[in-house]
């Protein structure tokens, strides 16, 4: 297997390759292309946006798969757009020919579950309800495990995240390391299963997602000041070094345009910490990042048949669905209109 560590060269100019046709999804390919029709607009969700308030932004979704019942409140948000989840997570699962792609993308949930149990053991809480069970791991059994502390009857890969989260915490006490330590476990399993499957896509999505992560982190750790150590913080495997990112660490924002300038990134950064040093705030480096992100998932257009349009599927259709829940909580709670513009 290929190390975490792979090559660093970018030979390609916005995104990495997505990898060659498999005509065994030519049905699976042509049904998610019909789905992608219907996938919402960048007008629909600013006619959202634009609305005059939470009702009027919920109207707008009447002709569509979101339809919500405003008198609802957020609470009947939350029942569609959770039901809307687990359909494309399940179409998803229906459509994929590989098992292990499968359990791939339902250990995200799992991760999430972990996350959520060891914050509450390492600050004495019980391990407690409200995990999701669309993991590869029942939401019961998770609670149990954490309950009578038989990390055994994990997944190795759970196993691992559990030990290293609860090591980062124990290092400095400090609650956020659960999670950073919690994404770095994340990470490095993901990219060793792409190159285990020897996906050129997996690869390629799973060292983006490193990089993405790694320049949001780095402009949150900046805009705070935290004195954490970046290498405590920052995940291996992406396209970009990590020595670049411990070096955007110790400059201004002014100078990470520069620093990003020769990477298919530079867009991503220069307008993240231009709105950091303005607005004081990373919306626009989460705008940007999931920008990025979706032109690489639309890039897979170039695949006839093949697993990577029906990943780039779920992605998408997880996105749209983060998106709206995104706008109908922000306008149910007022927020400004400028400001949610510069997060969607």
């Amino acid at each position: 297997m290929p190390s975490i560590k792979a090559d660093r060269t970018i030979d390609y100019h916005m995104y990495p390759p997505v990898g060659e046709d498999d005509w065994r999804y030519m049905f699976q390919t042509a049904q998610v292309r019909t789905l992608e029709m219907h996938l919402l607009s960048r007008a629909m969700l600013l006619d959202m946006v634009n609305a005059d308030g939470f009702e009027s932004a919920a109207a707008a979704l009447s002709s569509t798969e979101y339809v919500v019942a405003a008198a609802g409140g957020l609470a009947a948000v939350e029942d569609v757009l959770s039901a809307r989840r687990i359909a494309a997570r399940e179409l998803f699962a229906e459509l994929m020919l590989d098992e292990r792609v499968t359990e791939l993308f339902r250990s995200r949930v799992d991760y999430a579950n972990i996350r959520l149990a060891v914050r509450r053991v390492m600050t004495d809480q019980l391990a407690g309800e409200g995990y999701s069970d669309e993991g590869n791991v029942p939401a019961e059994m998770l609670r149990q495990v954490f309950t009578e502390q038989s990390f055994s009857l994990l997944p190795a890969y759970l196993a691992q995240a559990v030990d290293e989260g609860t090591l980062g915490y124990y290092q400095g006490k400090d609650i956020r390391q659960i999670d950073y330590a919690i994404d770095r476990a994340q990470n490095d399993y993901y990219l060793s299963r792409a190159y285990e499957l020897g996906s050129v896509f997996l690869v390629g999505l799973f060292r983006v997602q490193a990089d993405l992560l790694n320049i949001r982190t780095m402009l949150r750790l900046k805009l705070t000041e935290s004195d954490v150590r970046a290498r405590d913080v920052l995940v291996d495997g992406g396209f970009i070094e990590v020595e670049r990112f411990e070096r955007g660490l110790e400059g201004g924002l002014e100078g990470l345009s520069s620093l990003f300038g020769a990477t298919p990134y530079q867009r991503v950064v220069e307008a993240g910490a231009a709105y950091a040093a303005s607005d004081k705030s990373f919306l626009k480096a989460e705008q940007e990042s999931d920008a990025y992100l979706m032109g690489f998932l639309k890039s897979t257009s170039t695949i006839t048949a093949g697993p990577q349009p029906i990943i780039a599927y779920l992605l998408m259709k997880e996105h749209e669905i983060r998106t709206v829940r995104l706008i109908l909580t922000a306008k149910k709670s007022g927020l400004d209109t400028r400001l949610i513009l510069d997060r969607v």
